[in-house]
């Protein structure tokens, strides 16, 4: 069985060959994980409970009687026992497979459980901020046994005979006492999602992919090959040459239409820039690469032994910034580096941001910093700042933009001496990646549970944004964003490198909240036109579902041949224009069309080049 985010439940009865759909009954999609206790099947949802099918998923019941908090994080079952753990609502426990739920919660100071194991009569919860806590009575008391533990972030746990695995947001942990202690056990830095134990083989699923031990952890092997890789961390532009970084450098000459991999295929590239002619990319575990030569070849710098999360050039300079051994600089295309980290108390760097002679650097655990003199000596700048894990930095004329892990986008207009949250339209609040084109300002957000990630837009400097998701098969977290000839690219977690159309993401703009009467579709504006035109168009209230209108607008040929689509999202009621570029069609006649619940009106223009 597989459960699926926004899929339901998937069943294979030939080792995977083959997948059926089995999700009759259930009412949320969102399927977190599975639980096999006997001929019960039980599918915990992102926000809807536990289900239970007893036919191998032909039908499933919701069986939440008891279950006050349905966002299911984790599942265990111990004999006749089922426990859930909850985001927010803690542990519960049935003992009739789900009829009835009762809340375990004493003790347990952290209510956010994203994992549950049983070894023997012991019973372990992992928080997502408390650490590993430990019941004995079936969960009617717990215990913090966190001692050895670096952090508290708890995503999965497994037991291996006496041994109990912590995966952690900074590696695997070991206990071979019941959690009464602790030791690391590798994978240190890797953000562990999911442990599996078979045998002696112990199995950590991470955003590199799969690794294995089978001396309990005292080494690990990267078990990948044919485990195709789809997600892209960085882009860099040099000329008409594109280049993306993941598993390993590829690079499209032609807008992202193709792609093809560089010499460079065995790394996992985290960052890319590009100075002249050189292309520079930093690797984990293996320090920065870089490449005269459009990627035919590359060369290890004399980095070589570092995890660099991000690139930076400044005039002849370039910063590395590394995990957990701060920043380096390099004056001669790194033949050498210097380590410059005076001031900067946080060695976790993911971030640059380089505005004049100012170099900004965001850290995982300590905020941004701010150097004057190319790094020589760095400040810390984070009045305001309610979040200091800096996922992104961005520059904007002299505005600088923060985007952080679970507090969204700050803004600063003084250098960071201060910083303003600005997230007003932001559904999600971890913002991976930040990108500028003029005015306008996107953010790459990450999927969290119960919210969605994908792109999106402000044209007010961040005071508000509005989604620009359309197109997306399943929203992804965008780990990497570019602007050139006129496409905006997402690199994404999973889902490899999607491309739209800047002037169409960025030309829908609502310019008057003032309720409109009715509909209207305005004739664009200049018509006749060369290459750009508007289309403005007013939306009244709408009284049905949730108080917006579905609206598309598209344009056709005069054959009637769908061009392009200008819009097509729900809108509140106001007055809103959409830029319509022709410059890659042929001089002729043109329509557009609007239309939404109740109203459809077409309309003639003219191109002429």
């Amino acid at each position: 069985f597989a459960g699926t985010y926004g899929g339901g439940v998937f069943l294979s009865t030939n080792s995977g060959s083959s997948w059926t759909a089995v999700s009759n009954g259930l009412t949320n999609t969102d399927v977190v994980l599975l639980a096999v206790s006997g001929q019960n099947l039980f599918a915990g949802t992102d926000n809807a409970g536990v289900f239970l099918s007893t036919n191998n998923g032909t039908n499933w019941t919701a069986v939440n009687n008891g279950l006050t908090n349905l966002k299911i994080r984790a599942l265990a079952v111990s004999g006749a026992n089922l426990f859930a753990g909850t985001e927010g609502g803690g542990v519960f426990l049935s003992t009739n497979n789900g009829a009835n739920w009762g809340s375990v919660n004493n003790g347990l100071t952290s209510q956010r459980v994203y994992a549950l194991t049983v070894s023997g009569t012991n019973l372990f919860a992992g928080t997502y901020d408390g650490g590993v806590f430990l019941s004995t009575n079936n969960g009617s008391s717990w215990t913090p046994v966190n001692s050895g533990l670096t952090t508290q972030q708890i995503t999965s746990l497994a037991v291996s005979g006496t041994n109990i695995f912590a995966g952690t947001g900074n590696g695997v942990f070991l206990s071979t006492n019941n959690g009464t202690n602790w030791t690391a056990v590798g994978l240190t830095y890797e953000n562990i999602i999911t442990l599996a134990v078979s045998g002696i083989n112990l199995f950590a699923g991470t955003y590199r992919g799969v690794f294995l031990s089978a001396n309990n952890g005292t080494n690990w092997t990267e078990v990948n090959n044919g485990l195709a890789s789809l997600s892209v961390n960085a882009f860099v532009v040099s000329g008409t040459n594109f280049f993306a970084g993941g598993n390993g450098v590829i690079l499209s000459t032609n807008n992202g239409t193709n792609w093809t991999q560089t010499a460079l295929n065995n790394q996992t590239v985290n960052s890319l820039t590009v100075s002249g002619n050189n292309i520079f990319a930093g690797t984990y575990d293996f320090g920065v690469w870089l490449s005269t030569n459009t990627g035919t070849n590359w060369t290890q710098t004399s980095l070589n032994n570092k995890t660099v999360n991000s690139l930076a050039v400044s005039g002849n300079n370039i910063f590395a910034g590394t995990y957990g051994q701060g920043v380096f600089l390099s004056t001669n295309n790194g033949t050498s580096w210097d380590s410059i980290n005076y001031g900067l108390t946080d060695r976790y760097v993911r971030a640059f941001a380089v505005s004049g002679i100012r170099l900004f650097a965001g850290t995982i655990f300590g905020g941004v910093f701010r150097s004057t003199n190319n790094g020589t000596s760095w400040t810390a700048v984070n009045n305001g700042l309610t979040s200091l894990n800096i996922y992104s930095l961005a520059v904007s004329g002299t505005n600088i933009f923060a985007g952080t892990s679970g507090s969204g986008v700050f803004l600063s207009t003084n250098n960071g001496t201060n910083w303003t949250a600005v997230n007003n339209g932001l559904t999600s609040t971890d913002i991976v990646s930040l990108a500028v084109s003029g005015t306008y300002l996107f953010a790459g957000a990450s999927i969290s549970f119960g919210n969605p990630g994908g792109v999106y837009l402000s044209t007010n400097n961040g005071s508000s944004w509005i989604n620009r998701n359309q197109g997306f098969n399943d929203v992804p977290r965008v780990n990497a964003m570019l602007i050139a000839n006129n496409y905006i690219f997402a690199g994404t977690y999973s889902q490899y490198v999607w491309r739209r159309s800047l002037s169409e993401i960025i030309g829908i703009q609502n310019i008057s909240t003032e309720i409109p009467s009715g509909f209207l579709l305005n004739q664009n504006y200049p018509n006749p036109f060369n290459p750009s035109t508007t289309i403005r168009y007013t939306l009244p209230v709408c009284h049905s579902g949730e108080g917006r209108n579905p609206v598309k607008l598209v344009v056709f040929d005069a054959l009637g041949r769908e061009v392009e689509t200008l819009v097509n999202e729900k809108q509140s009621a106001g007055t809103y224009e959409a830029t319509f570029n022709g410059a890659s069609l042929t001089s002729g006649v043109y329509f557009y069309r609007l239309t939404t619940e109740g109203f459809s009106d077409t309309k003639r223009m003219l191109l002429i080049k």
